[in-house]
C-alpha cells in the first residue's frame, strides 16, 4: 500500500444487484476486504448491561472484525475497521494505529475503527480480559494487512434506502423523559451504502450504516444483534461479498420491540433487505447509484469538550472527515452521538451539486453519550451520562466545518 494519505472511513462502489445490470468505467480504484473472528475463546463478563453480573455463557452467533481498504490511483488509501464490539476505547485505538502505522505504513489520519455498539459482547477493557484485549489487538493489526495485501482494481458507488427498525428512546413525560419508544421523536432512518465491484462488475463488498443501538437483546451470550444478522443475511445470500456495518448516530434510538431472539433476526432481515434496495437489487437499468471518480482527501483532529466542574480535565474529542472525489463525505465522530448530529450536519452540508453525505458514530473513541446541546438541556438518560457544558455541540458541529473546508477541492 502505497502512500497512505487519508484517514477515516467509507468510500464507494457500485451499487445494483448483477453484474451485467451495471456498467461501470475503466476501475480506477483498488479495493480489499478482510474478516477475523474476534469472538471471546473463554467466558468473559460482557459490556453494555451493569445488571449483567456473571460472565457470559456462550455464543449464539460469532463476533468478527472486518477491514476494508481503499486506495485511489495517485496511491492515496484509507482503511476503515467495524467491529462487533460495545466501543472502540482508546487504549485499543492507540495500540492498534501504532502497530498499524509501523506495519503498513497507515497513520492515524488513514484509519477509522467503528463499533456496531453490540450490548452482547465482551466487556474488554476490564483488568481480567487483558488477555483478550491483547488477542484482539494482534488480530486487528494482522486484519489491516490482510486487507491491504488484498487491494485489487474495483469500481465504486454510493447509494441509500431506508429502514424503519429504529424508533426513539426519549418520551416526555410529567417527571421527565423517560426511556421508551417515542414514535414522535426524531429518527434517521437512512441505510447509506458503499458498494464495492471488481473489474467485470461482480459485488466484492458493501459497506453500510444505520443509526440505531445494537440493544435488541440483553441476555448472556454473544451476538452481533440486529447489525450482526443484518451482515450474517447479506453475505449470505451474495456469495463471496464482504458485508461491514458502520454504526451512525443512534445514541437515543432503540429497536422495537425487543428483548426476544426473533426481534434481532427480524430487525437484521429488514436492514439487510434495506442494503439491497439501496444498491436497486433486480432493477434493469440502476438509476441512483453515484458512482465516485476522484482521489481520497481526509482530515483527523480533536476539540476539546469541556465538563461542567471546572476541575476536571477537558475530554479531546476526535472528529474524522473524508471525501472521496467529490462524490462522498464521510464525517466520523467519536462516542455514542445522539441523531441531532446526523439531522443536522446532513442538512448543513448539503449541496444539491457537491457529495453524498454520510455521518457516522461510535467512531475512534468509546467514553460516553454525546448529547445534543437540547438533549442535554431536556435531561434524561443520555444527557445524564457526563456532565457536558452546553457549548459541547457548537464546538463539535465546528470542527467538522473545519475539517470540510479543509478538504474542500481547491
Amino acid at each position: 500500500m502505497k502512500a497512505v494519505y487519508l484517514v477515516v472511513l467509507l468510500l464507494t462502489t457500485v451499487g445494483a444487484t448483477m453484474a451485467d445490470e451495471v456498467a461501470p468505467d475503466a476501475p480506477s480504484w483498488r479495493a480489499g476486504a478482510a474478516t477475523v473472528k474476534i469472538t471471546p475463546e473463554r467466558p468473559l463478563h460482557m459490556a453494555g448491561y451493569a445488571s449483567r453480573k456473571k460472565p457470559a455463557e456462550g455464543t449464539e452467533q460469532d463476533l468478527f472484525g472486518k477491514a476494508l481498504a481503499i486506495q485511489d490511483s495517485a496511491g492515496n488509501s484509507v482503511v476503515i475497521v467495524t467491529l462487533d464490539l460495545i466501543g472502540v476505547i482508546a487504549p485499543l485505538r492507540k495500540a492498534v494505529e501504532t502497530q498499524v502505522a509501523e506495519k503498513y505504513g497507515v497513520p492515524p489520519r488513514s484509519l477509522l475503527m467503528n463499533a456496531s455498539h453490540t450490548h452482547c459482547g465482551p466487556a474488554y477493557a476490564r483488568d481480567d480480559a487483558k488477555d483478550y484485549f491483547d488477542s484482539l489487538t494482534t488480530k486487528l493489526v494482522k486484519l489491516v494487512g490482510e486487507a491491504i495485501g488484498k487491494l485489487k482494481p474495483a469500481s465504486l458507488a454510493y447509494g441509500s434506502a431506508r429502514c424503519s427498525v429504529a424508533m426513539n428512546r426519549r418520551t416526555p413525560t410529567e417527571t421527565g423523559f423517560r426511556n421508551h419508544p417515542n414514535p414522535n421523536g426524531l429518527v434517521d432512518h437512512t441505510v447509506p451504502v458503499l458498494s464495492i465491484r471488481n473489474e467485470v462488475g461482480e459485488l466484492q463488498s458493501v459497506l453500510f450504516g444505520y443509526a440505531c443501538h445494537n440493544t435488541t437483546m440483553g441476555f448472556r451470550y454473544w451476538l452481533g444483534d440486529y447489525a450482526g444478522f443484518a451482515q450474517q443475511y447479506f453475505e449470505a445470500d451474495n456469495s463471496g461479498v464482504t458485508a461491514l456495518f458502520m454504526m451512525g448516530c443512534g445514541a437515543d434510538q432503540n429497536p422495537y420491540p425487543r428483548s426476544e431472539l426473533k426481534y434481532a433476526k427480524m430487525h437484521g432481515r429488514s436492514l439487510a433487505t434495506s442494503v439491497e434496495a439501496a444498491l436497486e437489487f433486480n432493477q434493469s437499468k440502476p438509476l441512483h447509484q453515484r458512482h465516485i471518480s476522484g482521489h481520497i482527501r481526509s482530515a483527523l483532529g480533536t476539540v476539546d469538550l469541556e465538563f461542567e466542574p471546572d476541575d476536571r480535565p477537558d475530554f479531546r474529542y476526535p472528529v474524522q472527515v473524508i471525501r472521496l472525489g467529490d462524490d462522498l463525505m464521510l464525517v466520523a465522530l467519536g462516542n455514542e452521538v445522539v441523531v441531532d448530529y446526523s439531522l443536522r450536519l446532513k442538512e448543513e452540508l448539503f449541496r444539491s451539486d457537491g457529495p453524498a453525505v454520510w455521518v457516522a458514530g461510535y467512531s475512534n473513541v468509546y467514553d460516553g453519550y454525546i448529547p445534543s446541546r437540547r438533549v442535554l438541556l431536556e435531561g434524561g438518560y443520555e444527557a445524564k451520562s457526563r456532565p457536558w457544558k452546553p457549548e459541547l455541540e457548537a464546538r463539535i458541529i465546528g470542527k467538522v466545518h473545519e475539517l470540510v473546508a479543509e478538504t474542500a477541492i481547491d
